[in-house]
């Protein structure tokens, strides 16, 4: 039986104000399903059911999820509203279905800025900035029977993160008469949030921690070298192994490195590849992602395809990847079953500088070793530093021999990076986790929320602003910037001061409306929607601007902006080279080439005029790039694009951002505003999106009907995408770009690239040369404008199983005699997910 069977039996549902009986109607359901509750879980939920405050510190894999299942359901049972938070939207997601399969749909929503799901249901898992906006929005009313009556706050060692920590702290001050579960495998000292809690909410907070695991952790700390390591975890039974690295680059290599060992049997080859079956790997990475699995060996990192991921995991699951070489998000949870952690270093650089790793980073990480059912202990192992590694090998080598071992020439650290040995090793095993200290910001969403709650919002914003755990010095910063933001609200005429409190207690209000996610969506996109009236729908270049407004209001995806300026930058030291520049002034000038940023004379401008009147925005930045653009511009493919500018380690984050363009185009721009074009350009991305990887799609567009997604389960996100040549709009637009391709390489004269896209089907680069550089004994260029890409030099003959098309030439004199022929093969298409063309003829007419 499922608690949602249990919440709608009457004869069943236990009383919400009789905590005995939702303890015994809960541990029954539990133990029902196999689940038997440690003594910390059966602790904190009889806290729970009695209405106290929970801070539950335990090791991961004790069972936080089941007593926050449990909190969950208590409240259910008195009839009142629970909010689950996490870190990530990815956490936020899988929290979401699987409270769906608990629930059921019509008591479950999701919010997490970019999705709102069922958003009045009684438990609503969402994002912790969500929360900590709506909570700023509603004031203490906001809480309690008649609102959230539960907060549970998951990964809650968050609440230190410099740039999201205030997002935890919000609730805490804002949400009063709301019960709170706060939960993390490393808090560390929290005695004195449990003060707090209680002084807070008048109620009782009770701290339940506990260093048992259910499966113990032994530590080791090793010199020998990497391979040496790995090669005895695995013949000692001890693998899967998780090898964290602290950079992707060092995780692929390694991974690649490691396909030497033989770690997988002929029959567990042969099962591997029997569960990879018709999975489809891209060029580039994953074809060396499918020899690593096929060796059991697997790669797991944020900036992978969320398919590949699920592919490693799958795989681990079935017990067939004996080795993962990975980053350090596991500390964030991955769904890999480990039983050792092998960790390459304790340092790291954090983007600013190297530093060791803090103890708090070490056990997220080193918790993950050891599988609940499976294993009956854990490992987790050091790595010594490579330098050490082969100074314990020098000196091996030397013996005994006191003579020798002097002579030995040890190495030192690399420059740069920051040493560590086994006191440090000791040291982080037997540490606490650091306290856990504010992270406190005031944005003008933060006044804006105060200001559109009910109540007085100077009392309100008083108390906000001199009751956080910010130490005396940062709250007067805090005060001061509050001050400014709110002047500069009224100076705009956004804010008015009341001579008297209105109906609702409130002393100032709003002069404008905020749209109904303001804070919880995409914030910039209302200057997007009026930034369309700047655009003349009758331009020939109309749709691409309208790509590049909306890709102006996201968020940077930086290894691409920064390969692309890069890029830029080698190609305008060329030219200043060929131009005589000197180098000092090569060098200065360089300083002004970034990125390509289209629009930006127009759209920066336009936005500081947008902040006059709504000074709100003040606090995103607009950011002019070219990402969709360029691909659309340049008629290039998702794995073109990736190797253009060696992407490989980001496929993930590349295809995360045009998930994000495709969904913000289909959201923001309204329908009287998309052209034939731009709807062709829309579908044209949706479908190369669903093609590289259909979850990031599929799940956002079937979050409307989320108990469709439950019943079949997993396999519907890992099911192949739709066949391509099904959405017929999205695969013209598909072969018109694949043949304009080929176009654009012929007017650059570059017949290797020719050559790698034809040569499998008979046409080499050389072939391409020689049918191809008679036109330019006619012409002396190949027009690649937007009429050259038009549907009037376009010629599409379909016939069963294979389209036949004639790409023309915009030739400068008009003439349009030349071009060339070839064959989309539709069945070939669907297997590749993408056009398969095979050119026959190249020449005139």
């Amino acid at each position: 039986m499922s608690l949602a069977a249990l919440l709608d039996d009457p004869a069943r549902r236990p009383a919400g104000d009789d905590p005995d009986a939702v303890f015994e109607a809960f541990t029954g359901w539990a133990s029902g399903r196999g689940l038997s509750l440690y003594p910390a879980q059966s602790e904190a939920l009889i806290e729970l059911v009695t209405g106290a405050n929970v801070i539950l510190a335990t090791p991961t894999g004790s069972g936080k999820s089941l007593v926050a299942s449990g909190a969950e359901f208590a409240t259910l049972a008195a009839g009142g509203r629970v909010f689950y938070t996490a870190p990530i939207k990815a956490l936020v997601s899988e929290k979401f279905f699987d409270a769906v399969e608990q629930f059921g749909t019509d008591r479950v929503g999701m919010l997490t800025g970019d999705a709102a799901v069922n958003s009045n249901a009684p438990l609503i898992c969402c994002t912790a900035e969500v929360l900590a906006n709506l909570s700023l929005r509603s004031g203490p009313a906001g809480s309690g029977p008649d609102g959230i009556a539960t907060v549970i706050m998951d990964e809650f060692h968050y609440y230190a993160d410099p740039d999201r920590g205030w997002a935890w702290q919000v609730p805490l001050i804002q949400l009063p008469n709301s019960q709170f579960l706060l939960m993390s495998a490393t808090l560390g000292d929290v005695s004195r949030f449990a003060d707090d809690l209680t002084r807070r909410t008048g109620r009782a907070s009770s701290v339940v921690a506990s260093a048992d695991r259910p499966v113990p952790l032994h530590y080791s700390y090793v010199t020998t070298t990497l391979h040496e390591t790995v090669e005895e975890l695995v013949t000692t039974h001890q693998a899967p192994v998780y090898v964290v690295h602290f950079s992707r680059a060092a995780a692929v290599e390694q991974a690649q490195a490691m396909t030497s060992l033989r770690v997988v049997t002929r029959e567990e080859k042969d099962r591997i590849a029997e569960l990879i079956g018709g999975f489809r790997f891209n060029a580039g990475f994953g074809r060396a992602l499918s020899r690593m699995v096929r060796n059991g060996i697997g790669v797991h990192h944020a900036g992978m395809l969320p398919r590949y991921r699920r592919l490693v995991e799958r795989l681990s699951q079935a017990g067939l990847l004996k080795i993962i070489c990975g980053t350090d998000t596991l500390g964030v949870g991955i769904n890999v079953p480990i039983r050792t952690v092998l960790l390459t270093s304790l340092s790291k650089y954090d983007g600013v500088k190297p530093r060791l790793l803090t103890a708090r980073e070490f056990h997220q990480i080193a918790g993950r070793a050891g599988r609940a059912g499976y294993d009956s202990t854990g490992t987790v192992i050091v790595q010594a530093p490579d330098h050490v590694v082969a100074n314990e090998k020098a000196l091996a080598k030397a013996g005994d021999d006191p003579k020798k071992r002097r002579k030995v020439v040890r190495k030192k650290p690399p420059e740069g990076t920051v040493g560590y040995g086994r006191p440090t090793f000791d040291r982080l095993v037997d540490a606490e986790p650091e306290p856990l200290t504010s992270s406190f910001q005031v944005t003008n969403a933060t006044i804006l929320n105060l200001i559109a709650a009910p109540g007085d919002c100077f009392a309100a914003s008083r108390h906000l602003l001199t009751t956080n755990d910010e130490p005396p010095e940062r709250q007067r910063r805090h005060i001061r910037r509050a001050l400014a933001v709110y002047r500069g609200l009224r100076a705009a005429g956004v804010v008015e001061q009341l001579p008297a409190p209105d109906a609702e207690g409130r002393t100032a209000r709003l002069t404008v409306d905020l749209q109904a996610d303001f804070a919880l969506n995409q914030p910039l996109s209302p200057f997007a929607l009026a930034a369309l009236e700047l655009l003349d729908p009758e331009a020939p270049g109309y749709p691409l601007d309208v790509v590049s407004v909306v890709e102006a209001t996201l968020e940077d995806p930086r290894p691409i902006l920064t390969e692309q300026r890069n890029r830029a930058r080698r190609e305008a030291v060329q030219q200043m080279k060929a131009d005589g520049i000197e180098y000092d002034e090569r060098m200065e000038l360089l300083e002004e080439v970034t990125h390509p940023r289209p629009l930006a004379e127009l759209l920066e401008p336009a936005f500081a005029t947008y902040l006059q009147t709504h000074p709100w925005m003040a606090d995103h930045r607009l950011s002019p790039k070219s990402v969709v653009r360029e691909m659309a511009e340049q008629a290039m493919d998702f794995t073109a694009y990736v190797g253009l500018y060696s992407l490989a380690r980001s496929e993930g984050l590349v295809l995360r951002y045009l998930a994000d363009a495709y969904k913000a185009l289909r959201q923001t721009v309204p329908e009287e505003a998309k052209t034939e074009e731009l709807r062709d350009l829309i579908e044209w991305l949706g479908e190369l999106v669903r093609q590289t990887d259909s979850s990031l799609l599929d799940e956002w567009e079937r979050l409307a009907s989320p108990e469709t997604l439950v019943a079949e389960g997993a396999e519907m996100m890992d099911a192949p995408p739709p066949p391509v040549t099904a959405n017929t709009r999205a695969f013209r637009v598909l072969v018109r770009n694949a043949l304009f391709r080929r176009v654009e390489l012929v007017a650059r004269r570059d017949w290797t690239a020719l050559g790698e896209l034809d040569g499998d089907a008979g046409w080499d680069a050389e072939d391409w040369r020689e049918a191809a550089e008679p036109y330019f004994d006619e012409h002396d260029r190949l027009l690649t404008s937007a009429d050259a890409r038009g549907p009037a030099l376009l010629i599409i003959g379909t016939e069963a199983g294979a389209w036949r098309v004639r790409q023309i030439f915009d030739d400068p004199a008009g003439d349009h005699d030349w071009g060339y022929s070839a064959v989309v093969d539709l069945a070939a298409s669907d297997e590749a997910g993408q056009p398969v063309i095979t050119v026959t003829d190249v020449g005139r007419l």
